[in-house]
């Protein structure tokens, strides 16, 4: 059985890679153990997406990575 953690009071946060601007934000929530919570800013009322803390970090390091080599 899969773990979901209860969202409710979470405080969310603004992606540092997201563009600034109200819209296509990306938020996560901090707080939860190996846990990393993420929505979507336009629909923060649609059920967050959930990551394994380790998997969320792979994706971190590949969305570095390309930003690096594109804007390099």
């Amino acid at each position: 059985m899969k773990y979901t953690p209860d969202l409710s009071t979470a405080a969310w946060r603004k992606s540092s890679y997201s563009d600034g601007g109200d819209n296509n934000c990306v938020e996560v929530a901090d707080g939860y153990p190996g846990l990393v919570p993420v929505r979507d800013s336009k629909t923060p009322v649609s059920r967050p997406l959930v990551f394994s803390a380790s998997s969320w970090s792979v994706f971190v390091e590949g969305v570095k990575r390309e930003r690096s080599y594109t804007h390099g």
